[in-house]
């Protein structure tokens, strides 16, 4: 299923605008010189993507506005991009698998007991992991589709509302920010907002897609739903400006995801930003072509592991979430 993008953003989305554009500033640097590295989506929709000149971020040229992007999450997020009002047990299977990953991979590094906070739970597997792992954990989610299966039937706190309508009381000590990042409007309004959420010294995790190692050819790369695009600099970068520091990064830049676990710090004064990132990211971005994408080795071997845990899922999950549903039922 292709993704809805409602007329007036395709309209606005479709106009011509060329390597240099006044009308439009980066979200990290504050720049205006874009180069237009694509004008078309995942589905070939018109969808213009462009790379700042000035630090290397990837972003939608123009950007939608605030109140449009939560008005699609709310509503029609998850059945444009995933085809499904409510979760699928192969879905279910896989959220509850990644929140079982994340807790493994960070345990290690966060006190217990503390508040761990989730912001864009989904299905809330991950905060239900976290749960029952002796965390206190909760987190919200702006999507209304898979609420009731989050809450009826995993009972996990997982609220319905804005990141904006959040009071900046200072009272989480770890905060989730799992392939959220690349969705909002501005990432650093974003991250400077969930700076109030954290106590002094908190950490913040974020994980999102790595577009200088990409998890896929040119022609599916871009797609409405990720109105940013990062490398790991430009997130370390802009995480920096919002007052985080790196605590350990869990992936290389040759890894398509991003994995990072920051500590909140004292927003610093100034950054240098790498002028040579523009260039960083582009070369990239392009250096394969269909082919020689296909054929890299440490493609192959992810194709096959990913083919394999397909086939696990359409054999185990209809069992797996029964079973996991049985754990929780009251």
């Amino acid at each position: 299923m292709g993704i809805h993008i409602p007329f007036e953003w395709e309209t606005i989305l479709t106009q011509s605008t060329q390597h240099t554009n006044t009308q439009y500033c980066c979200d990290l640097c504050g720049g205006s010189n874009f180069e237009i590295i694509s004008k078309y989506d995942r589905h070939k929709k018109p969808l213009n993507t462009g790379l700042c000149q000035g630090c290397g971020l990837v972003m939608h040229v123009p950007m939608p506005s605030e109140d449009e992007i939560s008005a699609y999450y709310a509503k029609d997020y998850r059945r444009d991009y995933h085809g499904e009002s409510k979760p699928s047990p192969r879905r279910i299977m896989r959220a509850w698998n990644n929140g079982q990953r994340i807790l493994k991979q960070i345990k290690p590094l966060i006190s217990q007991p503390c508040r761990v906070f989730e912001v864009g739970a989904g299905i809330g597997c991950t905060v239900k992991s976290f749960e029952e792992a002796g965390f206190d954990a909760s987190g919200i989610e702006p999507n209304t589709d898979f609420n009731s299966y989050t809450q009826g039937v995993l009972h996990a706190h997982v609220d319905n509302i804005n990141l904006y309508d959040l009071e900046a009381d200072q009272s989480r000590d770890v905060v989730l920010l799992i392939h959220v990042i690349e969705h909002f409007v501005s990432p650093k309004r974003a991250l400077m907002h969930m700076r109030g959420l954290i106590k002094n010294d908190g950490l913040l995790y974020v994980e999102c897609p790595n577009v200088s190692a990409p998890f896929a050819t040119f022609g599916r790369l871009f797609h409405f739903a990720h109105t940013y695009n990062f490398t790991h600099n430009t997130l370390i970068h802009l995480a920096k400006i919002a007052g985080f520091d790196v605590v350990k990064r869990f992936t290389d830049e040759g890894n398509p995801d991003i994995q990072i676990l920051f500590k909140k710090m004292p927003v610093p004064e100034n950054i240098e930003r790498d002028e040579q990132e523009a260039k960083h990211c582009h070369d990239a971005i392009f250096r394969y072509n269909w082919l020689t994408y296909n054929l890299r080795a440490d493609y192959l071997l992810r194709r096959i592991i990913k083919l394999k845990s397909y086939v696990k899922e359409y054999m185990q999950a209809g069992h797996f979430v029964k079973e996991l549903e049985a754990r929780f039922k009251l």
